[in-house]
Protein backbone atom coordinates (compact mmCIF):
# COMPACT_ATOMS: atom_id res chain seq x y z
CA UNK A 1 0.00 0.00 0.00
CA UNK A 2 1.07 3.31 -1.00
CA UNK A 3 -0.39 6.32 1.53
CA UNK A 4 -1.50 9.26 -0.55
CA UNK A 5 -3.29 11.55 2.01
CA UNK A 6 -4.91 11.59 5.52
CA UNK A 7 -8.61 12.92 5.58
CA UNK A 8 -7.79 14.25 8.96
CA UNK A 9 -7.80 18.32 8.88
CA UNK A 10 -5.88 20.30 10.83
CA UNK A 11 -6.27 23.66 12.74
CA UNK A 12 -2.81 25.35 13.05
CA UNK A 13 0.07 25.61 10.52
CA UNK A 14 2.81 23.09 11.46
CA UNK A 15 5.49 25.39 12.01
CA UNK A 16 8.03 22.28 13.27
CA UNK A 17 6.84 19.59 10.69
CA UNK A 18 8.23 22.06 7.81
CA UNK A 19 11.09 22.73 9.58
CA UNK A 20 11.98 18.88 9.99
CA UNK A 21 10.87 18.96 6.03
CA UNK A 22 12.88 21.34 4.92
CA UNK A 23 16.11 20.95 7.18
CA UNK A 24 16.18 17.41 5.87
CA UNK A 25 16.19 18.50 2.57
CA UNK A 26 18.86 20.95 2.71
CA UNK A 27 21.20 18.15 4.39
CA UNK A 28 20.59 16.33 1.47
CA UNK A 29 21.29 18.52 -1.15
CA UNK A 30 24.53 19.72 0.36
CA UNK A 31 25.18 15.64 0.69
CA UNK A 32 24.37 15.76 -2.96
CA UNK A 33 26.34 18.58 -4.08
CA UNK A 34 30.21 17.17 -1.85
CA UNK A 35 33.03 16.17 -4.31
CA UNK A 36 32.86 12.53 -4.61
CA UNK A 37 34.87 10.68 -1.71
CA UNK A 38 34.01 14.10 0.59
CA UNK A 39 29.88 12.71 0.19
CA UNK A 40 31.52 9.37 2.14
CA UNK A 41 33.26 11.16 4.44
CA UNK A 42 30.43 13.29 5.52
CA UNK A 43 28.70 10.00 6.25
CA UNK A 44 30.94 8.66 8.15
CA UNK A 45 31.29 11.65 10.17
CA UNK A 46 27.69 12.33 11.44
CA UNK A 47 25.63 9.30 10.68
CA UNK A 48 25.33 6.86 13.30
CA UNK A 49 27.68 3.93 13.69
CA UNK A 50 26.83 1.71 16.47
CA UNK A 51 30.18 0.62 16.80
CA UNK A 52 31.44 3.86 17.56
CA UNK A 53 28.95 4.79 20.21
CA UNK A 54 29.26 1.80 22.10
CA UNK A 55 33.45 1.86 21.98
CA UNK A 56 34.54 5.40 21.59
CA UNK A 57 35.82 7.66 24.32
CA UNK A 58 34.54 10.53 22.87
CA UNK A 59 31.97 11.90 23.78
CA UNK A 60 31.08 13.90 21.23
CA UNK A 61 29.99 10.71 19.11
CA UNK A 62 26.92 11.11 20.67
CA UNK A 63 25.83 13.97 18.84
CA UNK A 64 25.46 11.54 15.96
CA UNK A 65 22.68 10.33 17.23
CA UNK A 66 20.96 13.59 16.31
CA UNK A 67 22.52 14.36 12.86
CA UNK A 68 22.08 11.00 11.42
CA UNK A 69 18.11 11.70 11.63
CA UNK A 70 18.75 14.67 9.29
CA UNK A 71 20.52 12.53 6.73
CA UNK A 72 19.65 9.70 3.85
CA UNK A 73 21.07 7.89 1.92
CA UNK A 74 19.42 8.34 -1.53
CA UNK A 75 16.22 10.31 -2.90
CA UNK A 76 13.86 7.26 -2.12
CA UNK A 77 14.82 7.54 0.68
CA UNK A 78 13.78 10.64 1.57
CA UNK A 79 11.65 11.16 -0.94
CA UNK A 80 9.72 8.08 1.80
CA UNK A 81 10.70 9.33 4.91
CA UNK A 82 9.60 13.00 4.22
CA UNK A 83 6.09 12.12 2.39
CA UNK A 84 4.95 9.69 5.92
CA UNK A 85 6.12 12.90 8.05
CA UNK A 86 4.27 15.17 5.96
CA UNK A 87 1.11 13.41 5.86
CA UNK A 88 0.95 12.40 9.80
CA UNK A 89 3.16 15.08 11.25
CA UNK A 90 0.79 17.80 11.00
CA UNK A 91 -2.20 16.17 12.91
CA UNK A 92 -0.16 14.95 15.81
CA UNK A 93 1.99 18.53 16.03
CA UNK A 94 -1.89 19.82 15.95
CA UNK A 95 -2.60 18.28 19.28
CA UNK A 96 0.54 17.93 21.11
CA UNK A 97 2.03 22.04 20.23
CA UNK A 98 4.76 22.59 18.78
CA UNK A 99 7.47 22.55 21.33
CA UNK A 100 6.43 19.15 22.91
CA UNK A 101 6.06 17.93 19.64
CA UNK A 102 9.69 19.01 18.84
CA UNK A 103 11.05 17.09 22.21
CA UNK A 104 8.49 13.92 21.33
CA UNK A 105 9.74 13.70 17.94
CA UNK A 106 13.55 13.79 19.09
CA UNK A 107 13.08 11.02 22.30
CA UNK A 108 11.15 8.58 19.48
CA UNK A 109 14.63 9.22 17.42
CA UNK A 110 16.57 8.74 20.41
CA UNK A 111 15.25 5.49 21.49
CA UNK A 112 15.16 4.52 17.52
CA UNK A 113 18.97 4.73 18.05
CA UNK A 114 19.25 3.02 20.95
CA UNK A 115 16.99 -0.14 19.38
CA UNK A 116 19.22 0.01 16.46
CA UNK A 117 22.48 0.01 18.50
CA UNK A 118 21.06 -2.77 21.05
CA UNK A 119 20.73 -4.92 18.02
CA UNK A 120 23.78 -4.02 16.43
CA UNK A 121 26.47 -2.79 18.89
CA UNK A 122 29.57 -3.93 16.55
CA UNK A 123 28.00 -2.63 13.18
CA UNK A 124 30.33 -0.30 11.51
CA UNK A 125 27.52 0.30 8.86
CA UNK A 126 26.34 4.25 9.50
CA UNK A 127 22.50 4.57 10.10
CA UNK A 128 21.11 7.48 8.57
CA UNK A 129 17.73 9.02 8.18
CA UNK A 130 14.68 9.93 10.06
CA UNK A 131 12.28 7.04 9.65
CA UNK A 132 13.10 5.89 13.61
CA UNK A 133 11.59 9.22 14.95
CA UNK A 134 8.57 9.45 12.19
CA UNK A 135 7.93 5.60 13.05
CA UNK A 136 7.18 7.54 16.84
CA UNK A 137 4.67 10.23 15.01
CA UNK A 138 2.92 7.35 13.12
CA UNK A 139 2.46 5.38 16.66
CA UNK A 140 1.33 8.92 18.30
CA UNK A 141 -1.25 9.28 15.46
CA UNK A 142 -2.63 5.65 15.78
CA UNK A 143 -3.46 6.49 19.31
CA UNK A 144 -4.45 9.94 18.75
CA UNK A 145 -6.44 9.27 15.35
CA UNK A 146 -7.07 5.55 15.48
CA UNK A 147 -10.36 6.38 12.88
CA UNK A 148 -8.70 9.10 10.70
CA UNK A 149 -9.37 7.68 6.96
CA UNK A 150 -5.94 7.40 4.99
CA UNK A 151 -6.54 7.19 1.21
CA UNK A 152 -4.20 4.76 -0.20
CA UNK A 153 -2.89 2.78 -3.49
CA UNK A 154 -3.65 -0.61 -2.98
CA UNK A 155 -2.17 -3.07 -5.51
CA UNK A 156 -5.19 -6.16 -5.90
CA UNK A 157 -4.04 -8.89 -8.14
CA UNK A 158 -3.24 -6.94 -11.30
CA UNK A 159 -5.27 -3.70 -10.44
CA UNK A 160 -4.42 -0.59 -8.36
CA UNK A 161 -7.40 1.00 -6.78
CA UNK A 162 -7.53 4.07 -4.68
CA UNK A 163 -8.76 2.75 -1.19
CA UNK A 164 -9.93 4.98 1.84
CA UNK A 165 -8.72 2.71 5.34
CA UNK A 166 -8.58 3.23 8.57
CA UNK A 167 -5.79 4.73 9.95
CA UNK A 168 -5.41 2.06 13.32
CA UNK A 169 -5.29 -0.73 9.97
CA UNK A 170 -2.55 1.13 7.56
CA UNK A 171 -0.59 1.83 10.54
CA UNK A 172 -0.48 -1.82 12.35
CA UNK A 173 0.15 -3.38 8.88
CA UNK A 174 2.98 -0.78 8.61
CA UNK A 175 4.14 -1.41 11.94
CA UNK A 176 3.80 -5.51 11.20
CA UNK A 177 5.47 -5.41 8.41
CA UNK A 178 8.53 -3.54 9.74
CA UNK A 179 8.18 -5.82 13.42
CA UNK A 180 8.61 -9.30 10.83
CA UNK A 181 11.36 -7.84 8.73
CA UNK A 182 13.01 -6.71 11.82
CA UNK A 183 13.05 -10.29 13.45
CA UNK A 184 14.24 -11.96 9.53
CA UNK A 185 17.36 -9.58 10.08
CA UNK A 186 18.59 -10.79 12.88
CA UNK A 187 22.06 -12.34 12.65
CA UNK A 188 22.22 -10.76 9.42
CA UNK A 189 25.27 -8.66 7.97
CA UNK A 190 24.90 -5.37 8.44
CA UNK A 191 23.22 -2.72 6.21
CA UNK A 192 19.93 -2.46 4.36
CA UNK A 193 17.09 -1.38 5.88
CA UNK A 194 17.28 -0.22 9.70
CA UNK A 195 13.82 -1.89 10.86
CA UNK A 196 14.68 -1.83 14.95
CA UNK A 197 15.26 1.84 14.62
CA UNK A 198 11.21 1.44 13.28
CA UNK A 199 10.50 -0.91 15.76
CA UNK A 200 12.58 1.24 18.69
CA UNK A 201 10.72 4.53 17.59
CA UNK A 202 7.44 2.84 17.11
CA UNK A 203 7.66 1.45 20.61
CA UNK A 204 9.06 4.72 22.11
CA UNK A 205 6.21 6.91 20.75
CA UNK A 206 3.29 4.75 21.78
CA UNK A 207 4.63 5.26 25.51
CA UNK A 208 5.25 8.62 24.98
CA UNK A 209 1.77 9.95 23.16
CA UNK A 210 0.71 9.74 26.53
CA UNK A 211 2.50 12.15 28.24
CA UNK A 212 2.77 14.65 25.46
CA UNK A 213 -0.95 15.05 23.87
CA UNK A 214 -3.26 17.71 24.58
CA UNK A 215 -6.12 15.71 26.61
CA UNK A 216 -9.45 16.15 24.07
CA UNK A 217 -11.96 18.47 26.22
CA UNK A 218 -14.89 16.58 27.68
CA UNK A 219 -18.41 16.52 25.87
CA UNK A 220 -20.55 19.78 26.42
CA UNK A 221 -23.33 17.30 29.00
CA UNK A 222 -20.04 16.20 30.96
CA UNK A 223 -18.47 19.20 31.10
CA UNK A 224 -21.89 20.88 32.50
CA UNK A 225 -22.43 18.55 34.72
CA UNK A 226 -18.85 18.42 36.25
CA UNK A 227 -19.68 22.50 36.74
CA UNK A 228 -22.38 21.64 38.67
CA UNK A 229 -21.01 18.98 40.89
CA UNK A 230 -17.93 21.75 41.65
CA UNK A 231 -20.29 24.51 42.55
CA UNK A 232 -22.56 22.12 44.79
CA UNK A 233 -19.24 21.21 46.67
CA UNK A 234 -18.24 24.88 46.94
CA UNK A 235 -21.59 25.40 48.43
CA UNK A 236 -21.77 22.84 50.91
CA UNK A 237 -18.17 23.26 52.34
Amino acid sequence: MIPIRDLNPTRNTPWVTWTLLLLCVLVFIWQAVLPVGADRDFVFAYGLIPRRVMFSQDPAVLLTVFTSMFMHGGLMHILGNLWFLRMFGDNVEDNMGPVRFTLFYLLCGLAAAGAQIAMSPASGVPMVGASGAIAGVLAAYLVLFPHARVVALVPIFIFIQFMEIPAFVFIALWFGLQFFSGIGSIGAAGGGVAYWAHIGGFVAGLALVYLFRTPRPPAPRVAFERSQMQWRNGRGG
